[in-house]
């Protein structure tokens, strides 16, 4: 079987499991087994999956590699830059927004979401398809169960998330009827799936433009995917008023500054669910309550306030070209 990204083999690991229990040598593989058998696959396909030699014997470095602390900081200091950089690719949003017309009106009127944003999130996400994937996301996400050591809380909810993804492609893969061997789902280094981006976990947000099976790899069904994560997640259902919002890009230099100076600084929040208090830009600032609702919803896509207001400022743009 072709591999299109770097991996190295792996010799030791699962020797032995019952085809009739979800019971693991590996205690990591019988909590992916016993989820995904809880989501409706059977036992056998759940063991022939965690046992496939192409599934669980392979690594892939790269993937790893990436997912360190050190890069994604680097990563996350890079956000600033990437945004900027995504701007020059406005006519590149607006030539999208006019070719997918038909299903940019199909997503705003069934989902309420404007179709600015959607297009912004997708060019964020793989510049509307142009970035192509390199990994599998079994496999990265076996990667991350095999080598983990679950210790710090990164690393606890590194193996929850990969744990519940790993079970989430054994699902989507029994579902579709494909044997183990040949059910590969090219992805980011992160395990995220198509234009736009999604992980296993997030399928159920997946729809089809033309009633089919959802394809995340075409535009229409990426188009409507994204739509209807944001409505559904998000509670995103009424459409952005653009000419309610301050200017965005004067905005979005302020933020970065106040980000620069600010420690533990977010756009719209004042306190995380686990109570950790943030510096928040928008606070007492009621010239920004329009804008700050709808990157509040954004950020349910990506946790990100850079991500959310790159976001806004690329829909903007386009909407002011449009």
């Amino acid at each position: 079987m072709k591999k299109l990204f770097l991996i190295s083999v792996v010799t030791t690991g699962l020797l032995y499991a019952q085809y009739t229990n979800c019971e693991f040598k590996n205690e990591r593989y019988t909590k992916v087994c016993k989820k995904a058998v809880a989501s409706g696959v059977s036992i056998s396909y759940a063991n022939r999956f965690l046992l496939d030699y192409f599934k669980t014997k392979f690594y892939d470095d790269v993937s790893w590699k990436y997912l360190q602390p050190s890069k994604i900081k680097y990563h996350r200091a890079k956000e600033k830059e990437a945004n900027n950089a995504l701007v020059p690719y406005v006519p590149k949003m607006v030539k999208n927004l006019q070719e997918y017309k038909y299903a940019y009106d199909k997503a705003e009127k069934k989902y309420g979401v404007n179709r600015e944003i959607i297009a912004a999130i997708l060019l964020k996400e793989t510049r509307l398809g142009a970035i192509k994937p390199k990994h599998d996301a079994f496999i990265v996400f076996n990667t991350i169960v095999t080598r983990t050591e679950g210790k710090t809380s990164r690393e606890k909810w590194l193996l929850r998330m990969a744990t519940n993804n790993m079970a989430a492609v054994i699902k989507h893969c029994y579902k579709a009827g494909v044997q183990p061997s040949e059910c590969n789902l090219p992805s980011s280094y992160a395990g995220a799936i198509g234009i736009a981006q999604f992980m296993p976990t997030s399928f159920r947000y997946a729809e089809s433009y033309d009633g089919q099976s959802a394809d995340l790899t075409k535009m229409e069904d990426a188009i409507l995917s994204v739509a209807k994560f944001l409505h559904e997640k998000a509670h995103f259902d009424t459409l952005l008023d653009f000419s309610q919002l301050p200017d965005v890009a004067k905005v979005e230099k302020e933020w970065y500054r106040y980000e620069y100076e600010h420690k533990d600084a977010s756009f719209v929040y004042e306190k995380s669910r686990s109570g950790k208090v943030y510096n928040c830009f928008t606070k007492s600032k009621p010239e920004l309550s329009y804008m700050k609702e709808y990157v509040k919803k954004i950020m349910r896509y990506n946790n990100s306030s850079n991500y959310a207001v790159g976001v806004l400022r690329l829909a903007y743009e386009a909407h002011k070209k449009l």
